[in-house]
């Protein structure tokens, strides 16, 4: 039985996102949890909400920026019909 493939992530960061992501991820884990987390395990776990977490809230944002974009066409459709001529 061959291992699933995981899912490319949405998103990638820069090398130093990464490395602050990591190291906010042990922090917290360790200040909440009291679990002290090596790099492995902390990149692990930013690899999965990135491959898993994030799409949904990129969607969230596609879905709020095309939202923000049909009232503001409504807005200027509006506009332009006030300044048409008869």
């Amino acid at each position: 039985m061959s291992a699933r493939k995981p899912k490319p992530p949405i998103l990638t960061l820069t090398p130093e996102q990464e490395n602050e992501a990591n190291s906010k991820i042990k922090r917290f884990m360790e200040d909440r949890f009291e679990l002290d987390l090596g790099s492995f395990e902390a990149a692990e776990i930013l690899e999965l909400f990135t491959r898993e977490i994030a799409p949904h809230y990129y969607n969230r944002a596609i879905f709020d920026v095309q939202t923000h974009l049909k009232e503001r066409f409504e807005s200027i459709e509006s506009d332009l019909w006030a300044l048409e001529k008869n």
